[in-house]
């Protein structure tokens, strides 16, 4: 079984529901928890990349952040996303998210500065030993521009409240080197590799995908644990087609799990601009592959 880990293990990058004008929705926003949480989430980000963080202001981040606690806070961890490109900007969220009930912070890379290493170094123990929640560091630097060397994860290992990563990076050498050598807890943020970085060592994944499909892909991690490695890897591959058409078909994962939520008459709303909404033949097409997938799972 994997380690205990501060933020879950089965954890689902919540959208941030929107009313049609735009507006953030907050009832929405408990709902969509209670059915994640109700479905085999035991753990939900709030506000990253998934939940727009760049176009959601400081005070609709902590407002979320507070209502989805009372909704599922004593069903399920609740991370809040406070990355930014400024230390300063990143403390203060971090601090706002601790006074709204977070149980944890996910602080993303510096973006476009592209800071050297130990700069990047210095920016993670600052935000860390600004609150007293444990810190998820999220490498993916394919949006940032900047990777978290594996060298760099080792030494931020020794940080009492720097606890996990969420792993971006498709490096399964360097990620297996830094999970055998610390007490990080590993998640994978990129649903193919969910089980095979579950397999070197990692804890579980944080998934957009998990909006909508959050059963079929706990139910992989759970034949997995279980030692049951053929049927964890039927459902894995049972997943695929719509994780390859939600997260690499050219729409960010933002859009397509909002179309889907959508369209099964889920608590989502519009995406905010400079996003925009998916079209209604990708639509379409998720909604055939979202109803083949579950259709799969229960064969």
């Amino acid at each position: 079984m994997p380690p205990i880990s501060p933020f879950g293990r089965t954890v689902c990058a919540m959208v941030t529901p929107f009313t049609p004008d735009g507006a953030l929705d907050l009832d929405g926003a408990q709902r969509l928890a209670d059915r994640l949480v109700g479905g085999g989430c035991d753990g939900l980000v709030l506000g990253g990349t998934t939940g727009e963080s760049p176009t959601t202001s400081d005070a609709e981040k902590s407002a979320l952040i507070t209502a989805v606690t009372e909704a599922v806070g004593d069903r399920a961890r609740i991370t809040a996303g406070v990355g930014s490109a400024d230390t300063r900007h990143t403390v203060e969220l971090a601090r706002a998210a601790e006074k709204a009930g977070a149980h944890g912070v996910l602080v993303v890379t510096p973006y476009y500065s592209k800071p050297p290493q130990e700069d990047v170094a210095a920016h993670f123990r600052t935000v860390a030993d600004a609150s007293g929640l444990p810190v998820m560091l999220y490498d993916i630097p394919g949006r940032t521009g900047t990777r978290i060397e594996p060298d760099t994860m080792l030494r931020l290992a020794e940080h009492p409240r720097i606890a996990g990563v969420k792993d971006c990076a498709y490096d399964l050498l360097g990620s297996a080197k830094v999970i055998a050598a610390t007490g990080l807890a590993y998640y994978s943020g990129s649903e193919e590799m969910n089980l095979p970085l579950r397999a070197v060592g990692a804890v579980g994944y944080v998934s957009t995908v998990a909006n909508v499909a959050g059963p079929l892909l706990a139910a992989a991690l759970d034949a997995f644990d279980r030692g049951e490695n053929a049927e964890a890897t039927r459902y894995h591959q049972r997943a695929l087609p719509l994780i390859e058409l939600m997260m690499a078909s050219g729409l960010p994962g933002t859009v397509t799990a909002k179309a889907l939520l959508n369209a099964l008459d889920l608590p989502a709303g519009p995406v905010r601009a400079p996003l925009r909404a998916a079209s209604p033949e990708r639509t379409e097409a998720l909604v055939t592959a979202y109803e083949t997938a579950i259709a799969a799972r229960a064969r």
